[in-house]
């Protein structure tokens, strides 16, 4: 899409072509309109668009819409779509994986069917992070407490949306966590501190979905968290903390770094940002691969 807008305040927020545009109040509702028409009544939408000759990716998005969902507990930041967008899979504050079926309200806005629990009873902790391509498996980690020791063991591992094989991906004891997909389903991106022996110095790795192959791809003194692969498979988008970090902790100077098809020796940093816990977390990529969606920290002054 082409879009035409003049801004009167402008911040770059990286290098080049990425532009932040604070639009003028009275613009709101043709915005909103306009998005929730190209976007089927879900109201975001990336689009290419000019100021002068400056020509930068955005996105149309409309006010965020809260929905009602009695019995779903309260969830935190890690939700992932349903590739055919009929539901929202996320992490509960009572650590298990939920199902919410999505839909649309006589009004053209947007509504949620009943909550689903999908994770078992197991006596560890569940967080969300990937689905499949083909809509019918779940990826997430799987904590086991020892004392107050929330990362004793963090394993990835597959279970169906309806709730039924539940599988290990990873057992080694060395955290893993970020587990997401493949475009393809041919694999699972993760970090993981497997191959190192400094604690919290996480890497980017893959694995075959039953397990085998896992390779490290990252490797750096930086501590690399959080891996997703662009719809089109041409590049990878990761959050890079500072080196020494431990696990994915908030309010870092932090970077986004992008990978071209598997030079993973040679990421390219789009974004330093001051962020860290939620702002790359889960997929945020448009579904044409043109632009992805993160979280930066406002900062006062």
């Amino acid at each position: 899409m082409d879009l035409s807008v003049r801004a009167p305040t402008l911040e770059w927020r990286g290098p080049p072509p990425y532009l932040f545009a604070r639009m003028p109040e009275e613009a709101a509702d043709a915005i909103a309109a306009i998005a929730r028409e190209a976007s089927y009544g879900w109201g975001c939408i990336p689009v290419t668009a000019r100021i002068g000759d400056t020509e930068f990716t955005t996105a149309l998005s409309s006010a965020p819409e809260v929905l009602d969902v009695p019995g779903l507990p309260p969830v935190n930041n890690d939700h992932v779509l349903a590739p055919d967008g009929s539901a929202v899979y996320a992490s509960g504050n009572d650590f298990h994986v939920w199902e919410v079926p999505l839909g649309s309200a006589p009004d053209g806005g947007a509504a949620a069917g009943a909550p689903r629990r999908i994770t078992p009873e197991d006596g560890g902790l569940h967080f969300l992070h990937g689905v499949s391509p083909d809509g019918t498996t779940l990826a997430y980690v799987h904590l086991r407490l020892e004392g107050e020791d929330w990362w004793a063991a963090a394993t990835i591992r597959l279970i169906g949306v309806d709730g039924t094989g539940d599988r290990a991906v990873t057992t080694h004891p060395g955290p893993a966590d970020g587990s997401e997909f493949t475009p393809d389903g041919e694999w699972i991106l993760l970090n993981t501190e497997q191959f190192s022996e400094v604690p919290g110095h996480a890497q980017i790795a893959r694995v075959r979905p039953d397990g085998t192959e896992l390779a490290q791809l990252t490797r750096d003194e930086r501590v690399n968290w959080f891996p997703h692969p662009s719809p089109d498979r041409k590049v990878t988008v990761y959050l890079s903390f500072p080196p020494g970090t431990t696990g994915h902790p908030a309010d870092l100077e932090v970077e986004l770094r992008l990978v071209e098809g598997e030079e993973w020796d040679a990421p390219r940093t789009l974004v330093t940002l001051f962020g860290g816990q939620g702002t790359l977390n889960v997929p945020g990529w448009a579904t044409d691969g043109s632009a992805f969606a993160f979280v930066d920290y406002p900062l006062d002054g």
